[in-house]
């Protein structure tokens, strides 16, 4: 039937009840409840007054929940206030967005383990995922704040030079996509500051699974940093800074070997180098590529053709194999600017350095159970998805809320354009145990 009313002759009411534009997220709710991670919360001890209204765990679940389905900031958690779905998860009622400042601040201040816990939690959500032999990759990244935020420096900031900045330190598994560890640091930290440091932290979350593997680029390195891994007999493989002495090195090379002759040209040699920091001479392999552009015709590469790059590491691999498994390291990129993009790490909560790494903490925690879920209940298809792109495909639909015949019904909008994909992926969550 078409319609011949315009617009402007709707007449408009505010009267819908028990409404949210979140329906489509009740396969998330409920995968969540399933995997029990309101105990886990619980389990943190975080207590407040006997007579407060919101416990610690349920704040702590709201923010996991709010971060999940698109809050950059929080005072975007208004408009998760009085959705009747996110209300009837948490248990008839949720905490006002100015609350959630409060309570990040107070746990900073109350909680000082909190931060270990939060990270002991986050490898008891991530264990069933990771492999059997795990690639630890490094990476950091810069965080540019619009204030006078505890402990922000101006530091590096490629984006917005001069800004204060937090330089907060990453390690995720590189097989799973799945964060291991964060560490909130001062924007004039340099990328290898304390990162020995933060890896006895994993291999101390890690308890007895392996690391087998470990990529990193050349802003990590050092005496220590290579003695830590290679005390606990792990392969490395990790940039290495082109200096003068290196270039010298290099160029006493005669023999180099070519492993690619097409479009480019890669050649590669070995040596055994020694840095002006190192105790003791390592492997270090050196790869050089040039692009050919004249077709067909055969033309003398020049020295100012080639591109080099050096690669520190204990592997007795191939130089072209240890270049090519370190370019899968890449895709570390995409995981941090999915956790910015999707999950808003980038946006500084409070002014609180403490509170800032909790809130960093929890939105990594999101992300964590985000890629489970997908891993546990989503088809092969769905699994490569964003999490912008999961919202708006599968999240975002209107619903309302009935309680009829002694049950509570959700109905979504009948016209749903993924309807039939969001009923596979419920019948998988309801088949967990």
């Amino acid at each position: 039937m078409k319609s011949t009313t315009p617009v402007s002759k709707i007449k408009t009411e505010f009267t819908l009840q028990n409404a949210s534009n979140v329906g489509g997220s009740k396969i998330l709710l409920e995968y969540l409840e399933k995997i029990k991670l309101g105990k886990a919360l619980q389990n943190l001890n975080c207590t407040k007054q006997g007579n407060s209204l919101f416990p610690v765990f349920r704040i702590l679940l709201y923010l996991i929940v709010g971060w999940i389905l698109g809050c950059e900031r929080l005072f975007h958690f208004r408009r998760l206030q009085h959705d009747a779905l996110i209300r009837r998860f948490l248990g008839g009622r949720c905490p006002h967005h100015t609350l959630l400042y409060k309570e990040l601040d107070r746990l900073s201040k109350t909680r000082p383990t909190l931060t270990l816990d939060l990270r002991k939690l986050n490898q008891q959500i991530i264990a069933p995922c990771l492999p059997s032999e795990l690639i630890v990759d490094l990476d950091s990244t810069v965080e540019t704040v619009y204030g006078h935020q505890e402990g922000a420096a101006v530091g590096t900031n490629p984006h917005k030079p001069g800004r204060k900045s937090y330089h907060p330190l990453m390690a995720f598994e590189g097989q799973s996509r799945l964060c291991l560890n964060a560490v909130l640091r001062a924007g004039n930290t340099h990328a290898s500051t304390d990162a020995a440091a933060f890896l006895r932290q994993i291999f101390e979350l890690l308890g007895d699974r392996p690391v087998k593997y470990a990529r990193f680029d050349k802003g990590f390195g050092g005496e220590d940093f290579y003695s830590l891994w290679e005390a606990k007999r792990i392969g490395y493989v990790g940039k290495l800074k082109w200096t003068q002495r290196l270039q010298a090195e290099v160029g006493r090379c005669r023999y180099w070997k070519r492993f690619v002759d097409e479009d480019w040209v890669i050649e590669g040699i070995t040596l055994i180098y020694q840095a002006t920091s190192w105790k003791k001479p390592r492997r270090v392999v050196v790869i050089r590529k040039a692009q050919v552009f004249d077709g067909d015709q055969a033309r003398l590469l020049l020295d100012t053709d080639w591109h080099y790059e050096a690669i520190v590491t204990n592997l007795e691999w191939e130089p072209i194999d240890l270049w090519r498994f370190y370019n899968q390291r890449c895709c570390m990129e995409n995981y941090i600017k999915e956790a910015k993009r999707g999950f808003s790490i980038d946006r500084i909560a409070t002014g609180d350095f403490t509170a800032n790494e909790i809130d960093l903490l929890i939105k990594l925690l999101a992300y964590n159970l985000y890629e489970r879920f997908k891993r546990d209940c989503c088809e092969p298809v769905h699994q490569g998805y964003t999490i912008a792109r999961f919202r708006l495909e599968f999240f975002h639909c209107a619903a309302t809320m009935i309680q009829h015949s002694r049950q509570v019904v959700l109905k979504l909008a009948k016209d749903f354009a993924n309807r039939c994909a969001w009923q596979r992926i419920a019948a998988k969550v309801a088949a967990l145990e």
